[in-house]
This record gives C-alpha cells, structure tokens and sequence, in this order.
C-alpha cells in the first residue's frame, strides 16, 4: 500500500478520481476538518456549508470563513444557516446523492466551553445543533459520522444534546464512539482538549484515533513550541513576512500594552512576574491589581502569558487576537504570535492560506478549526473502517505534510503483530 506521504500517488488519484471516498463537511469553517481528507489521497470532498457567524449578534456572513476554505479546499462552501436549512435541498445543491461515505458535522462549540462563564446558567441556542445534526443524517446517510468539540459536548451541563444524537444514530443502527483527548497526544503542539465522536453505520466495523494508536508513542520533543515554529522569521508586531503574508500580528494600540509585555520575562513568564520586575507593578491592569489584591491568580493567570519554548502551546481559542485575551504572546519577541505561528500550532500546514481582510477574523479561523493534523488523522481512521483491517494507518499515514510532525516523531512501541486488525 503506498504511504499518504507519496506525492504522485495523491496526485494521480485525486486526477483519476478512482475509488475516492466521498466527504461532505458541515459547519466547514476555515476547513480544519476538511483539509485533512483534502490531504489524503483516499478522499473527494464533495460540499461543504457555514453561516459564516462570528458571534450571535453580528451580520450574517461577517466571519468571512468560507474564502478560507476555498483558497485551500478549491470548492466554495455554501453559505447557509444549518439550523433552519432543508437537509434534501442542501444536498441536492450540493450535487450529492446518498449515500455518502463522510459526513463531518462539527456545530460551534462556543454554547458548550466552560470558558465562557455564562454556560454555567444558560442553555445556549446554538447548542441544539448537535442534536439537528440527525436530520441531515437522514438526508446524507453516512458510512461514518465524524464530529469535533469541547469536551463539554460529553460532560459538561448541557451534554444531554449529544445523548439525544447518540441515541438518535442507535436508533438508526449506527455504533457510536464518544471520548475526549488531549490532541497533544496525537502530535498537536498544543495543549488542547476535545472532544471526538465517530459512528459507523451497520457493516462496518467502529475504529478510532486510540486504535490507530495503540502500539505508538512520540518523542518529547515533537509537540513543543520550539519545534513546531523552528525556522520562522524573527519580526516586530505590525510587520509582514514578504515571503509569507501570514506571518504578521497587529500592532500594539497603546504603549502601555507594549510596555506591559516588554517586562514579561522570556520562554512562559506571566503577567505576575510583574510583581517582582523593576517598574512591573506601573503595568497592572485594573483587572491584575483587583487580583493582586484578593490573593486570587486563579481566573485568568494566562492573560499576557507567553509561550515557553519546550513545552506544548496552551489552549488556542477563538479570541485570540490579542495578547490580552491569553497565553498567546511570542516565547522571546515582544509581540502576539503570527497568524502563521497560531496556525501551525493548532496543525496546520505552514503553507495554508488565511485569507480575508480582517485580522482578527483570520485568527478566528485557526481558533475555531478542528486540527489539520488531527483531522489528517482522523480520515486515515475512516479509510480503515470503510476499507477493512488491512488499512491500519501506518505511522507515515498519521504525519500531514506540511506540518511540524515527521514520521520519527512516533515510536512503535509494540511489533504489529501484538495489535489486533
């Protein structure tokens, strides 16, 4: 079987369109999830569709995503409000008929995230998507159901949506597999936990990214900082990469905000390293001080926060943007790190175009996307469940060009014969 690494291969396949599995992606996004089936050479995506919603009160299409998507993808997702839209019409605009061998549906994961402190009351409305997601079960009929979120979707307050979809799909005679991980675990820079589901339709045996696995390990070295973004020009905050146009943050909009980071030490120091700095203390936020003074450093110790070197980035999340809003400042420049870096530390390709002209809007993108390393991942599982047990990913199978991640960064640690097929 030839490697997923093999360039030709992929070529000639995805030119010939001989025996490709067919994908369609819902809430597509900047195409994390899609790219990785884009990558391999097994898979067509076929359609995709996203609101394009920032945020519940902005304007419709104010994310902008779907020129992301397309400059990667070379299909154009539908803009489209999923949860109104008519599952038949929209696969019969897409041009697919059922049933199909994918279907992604990853809903916003915003309603769900124990970060945002008004989950803990409130049911949101965007939550009630994982359970629509059955009606376009019944119009697509999958082979696999793949889906990513927070891992609130599983055991947060409101995950009674996803034991509504899951027992939807066993009514329907798919398995259903349901775990969180930390994607550190499969190779992600970043410290990052989701949860994954996959569901197989009857006849086809349920496999998952632990089965894919078993057996192998990674080297300390391949999910840090340091590797993931070896190479990278050096640049202040506001200047452009010529050779990259993705490798650019925004400038600081006061100097206090440079000032502040300036004094934060090199490889993870902390906002509260202001407190033992010469001149730190000037600084503080009101935020930091109120802190300060009630001996609590436990809501938000990461604001301003940079990234150590030898470790795995923390959390990406979609509010990104600044240096303010988390740990996303540069380990040694005093800066918010590159929409390339960002990009690179939640796997995707060095080369992925972020596209658009709202800044902040091409840090949401990374923010909000399934890994493109995972999702790689994630579709050399698919190919194994719809071809048979001789499709075991190899180690090679789970590296997306392009990335951080080489082949001897995993290590098998048990021979393949002591794994079951």
């Amino acid at each position: 079987m030839p490697s997923q690494l093999d360039v030709s291969d992929h070529d000639a396949r995805k030119t010939a369109g001989a025996g490709l599995y067919q994908v369609v992606d819902l809430f597509s996004g900047g195409g994390g999830m899609s790219y990785g089936f884009h990558a391999s050479p097994y898979f067509e995506l076929k359609g995709a569709a996203d609101a394009q919603l920032g945020k519940p009160s902005s304007p419709k299409g104010s994310l902008a995503c779907n020129s992301t998507y397309s400059a990667n993808m070379g299909i154009s997702p539908i803009e489209v409000d999923l949860s109104t839209a008519d599952p038949a019409a929209l696969r019969d605009a897409m041009g697919v008929e059922a049933p199909i061998d994918v279907l992604s549906a990853c809903p916003p994961c915003t309603g769900f995230s124990r970060t945002n402190a008004k989950n803990h009351l409130n049911d949101d409305h965007r939550n009630s998507l994982v359970g629509r997601t059955i009606v376009y079960v019944d119009a697509f009929q999958p082979k696999v159901l793949v889906m990513e979120n927070a891992r609130e979707l599983l055991q947060g307050r409101w995950a009674h949506h996803f034991t509504l979809l899951q027992k939807d799909l066993e009514s329907r005679g798919y398995t259903v597999h349901a775990e969180t991980h930390f994607l550190n675990s499969f190779g992600l820079p970043q410290v990052r936990e989701r949860a994954l589901v996959i569901a197989v339709a009857e006849g086809f045996q349920l496999r998952t990214l632990e089965n894919a696995w078993e057996g192998r390990s990674l080297t300390k070295e391949a999910t840090t900082v340091r590797r993931a973004l070896a190479g990278l020009k050096p640049l202040q905050a506001g200047e452009v990469d010529g050779d990259d146009p993705s490798h650019t943050s925004p400038r600081f909009s006061s100097e206090s905000t440079l000032g502040r980071l300036q004094r934060i030490p090199h490889d993870g120091g902390s906002w509260r390293d202001l407190l033992s700095v010469t001149g730190g203390q000037d600084y503080l936020t009101p935020a930091m001080q109120r802190s300060v003074d009630r001996r609590d450093f436990g809501s938000f110790p990461d604001v301003y926060g940079r990234m150590a070197w030898d470790r795995p980035a923390p959390t990406i999340k979609r509010e990104c943007a600044h240096v303010g809003n988390g740990r996303y400042s540069h380990p040694e420049q005093d800066r918010l790190c590159t929409v390339r870096e960002l990009g690179i530390l939640n796997g995707f390709p060095r080369d992925y175009k972020f596209e658009g002209t709202s800044l902040s809007n091409k840090y949401r993108h990374i923010g909000d996307a399934v890994p493109p390393l995972v999702s790689f991942q994630i579709a050399a599982v698919c190919r194994w469940i719809l071809s048979g047990p001789e499709a075991r990913p190899s180690a090679e199978d789970l590296v997306l060009p392009g990335t951080h991640l080489l082949p001897k960064d995993i290590i098998e640690t048990l021979p393949v014969q002591a794994i079951a097929a």
